[in-house]
């Protein structure tokens, strides 16, 4: 299991970035291959200290709760007991982010005895690049989800999509609780 999907994303970026025409093209403006290098490596930086920074926060209040006491917690579990969630078909949408922007990708989950029997990927692509990611996720996520119990379910990346995994986790979760 990924702990820091941040950094998914840091990485994903720093690629695109890497081959797109403005950074790619050494004749453009003032993008030698050693700028090019300390840009790349400066954002890299950058975005590794807001992740770190990021997490920092949770630690702090962690530490500072009392043993046994889950007073204020809202969050849901991660597993539920053994066959507490029902049969049925299940659906729910996930956002995530992309160097284009906030992107939504919709999920439909069949679960007989508790584990996915089926699963649909519902694409709402805003644009070309999504679209063609979108759309090799769904080509892949079949073989590594059919078969699995509901929480057994944590995909990083699928035929090539790190990104749209943080929006399909994303809809599972909201998915877990719907079948309860």
């Amino acid at each position: 299991m990924n702990h820091y999907p941040e950094l998914n994303v840091v990485i994903d970026v720093i690629v695109w970035l890497a081959s797109h025409p403005v950074f790619a093209n050494e004749t453009s403006l003032c993008m030698n291959s050693s700028f090019r290098k300390s840009v790349l490596v400066g954002i890299a930086g950058l975005s590794l200290a807001g992740s770190a920074a990021g997490c920092a926060p949770a630690a702090q209040s962690t530490a500072g709760s009392t043993a046994g006491s889950t007073a204020g917690s809202t969050a849901a579990p991660e597993t539920a007991p053994a066959g507490a969630y029902k049969d049925g078909t299940y659906s729910a949408d996930g956002t995530y982010v992309s160097p284009n922007g906030t992107e939504t990708v919709g999920v439909e989950l069949t679960l007989a005895g508790g584990a996915v029997s089926d699963v649909k990927i519902i694409e709402h692509p805003s644009n070309p690049n999504t679209k063609k990611f979108q759309g090799e996720f769904a080509g892949g996520i079949q073989d590594q989800i059919v078969g699995k119990k509901l929480d057994e379910i944590q995909v990083s990346k699928v035929a090539g999509s790190s990104l749209t995994s943080g929006g399909f986790n994303q809809a599972v979760a909201a998915i877990k609780t719907q079948a309860l």
